[in-house]
């Protein structure tokens, strides 16, 4: 190994040192808020790490509020709780139905042949540059009309419908080889068949890496979130959040305590998807 090779790869490393550093920062800084006094957080000098602990924070979170476990059901539990339950069912609800979906429609675009395909492909292209502000009114209008305004399911059903996700899918699908869905015709098997025991195992890097997306996408979409709920056992944990700002704005520890408590599920879920991702990027990155 050259000398010039080994200054490059000293470099590089050191880099990615840097960079993860100050990507890991911001999560270390709330982490370690929510362990703080409130004069430690609001004092001129920041304090690094805390020097006085404190589960004060932790504590004013599961005991601000109170709200019904699961619709109307009498337990109560903290808001903090009911909260993240709903995000929870609103981001895994939108992912595995946005995959399913989003998957299917992919494989036809890319696979079928029929008439109108390329003009709906690209329709569907141009919808990934229109933003929600424009159909906001007419998308508010038919949830209305459906009677689900105000329900978390409000939320869920305009993100099944995502242009990126079926963008995603129909490349993945691309390369699929047409012999081994001539051989499983051939062998007798249905569409459903071939979808589920052929395509699905090929394109699964492509639906670990939709999922992430969508999980995140779903989890982090404060917009459609505060349009659609109002209620406030109806609301997410992002929602709860803000309005305990709204409430208590210089009581900084309590926000980084929920925004810790936020972050938990992404994290779990990029952990356990990030072999699917990382595999998804770097064969789009090759089909590109």
């Amino acid at each position: 190994m050259s000398k010039r090779t080994v200054a490059y790869r000293v470099v590089s490393f050191i880099i990615l040192i840097i960079l993860a550093i100050l990507f890991i920062f911001p999560l270390y800084w709330i982490v370690t808020g929510m362990f703080k006094t409130p004069a430690a957080i609001n004092s001129p000098t920041p304090q690094w790490f805390p020097q006085e602990w404190t589960l004060r924070n932790i504590k004013e979170l599961f005991s601000r509020r109170s709200a019904p476990l699961f619709g109307n059901i009498p337990i109560k539990v903290p808001g903090a709780v009911r909260w993240m339950i709903n995000t929870v069912f609103m981001a895994v609800m939108a992912m595995v139905l946005t995959c399913v979906t989003a998957a299917m429609a992919g494989y036809a675009l890319a696979k079928k042949r029929f008439f109108g395909r390329g003009l709906l492909f690209s329709l569907i292209v141009a919808a990934m540059a229109l933003p929600k502000q424009v159909i906001l009114v007419p998308l508010v209008r038919e949830i209305s009309a459906l009677g689900l305004y105000d329900n978390i399911w409000a939320v869920i059903f305009p993100t099944v419908g995502w242009p990126f996700g079926v963008f995603l899918m129909k490349q993945f699908s691309e390369g699929i080889p047409g012999e081994m869905l001539e051989a499983a015709r051939i062998d007798g098997a249905s569409e459903l068949r071939t979808f589920t025991s052929v395509v699905t195992p090929l394109i699964k890097p492509g639906i670990g890496a939709l999922a992430i997306f969508t999980f995140i996408n779903s989890w982090n979409d404060y917009f459609m979130q505060l349009i659609m709920l109002t209620s406030s056992s109806k609301l997410t944990i992002s929602l709860g959040i803000a309005t305990m700002q709204a409430e208590n704005s210089t009581d900084f520890g309590l926000i980084m305590a929920g925004a810790a408590l936020a972050a938990i599920p992404i994290i779990i879920v990029f952990l356990l998807f990030q072999k699917y991702f990382t595999k998804g990027i770097t064969m789009g990155a090759v089909k590109g």
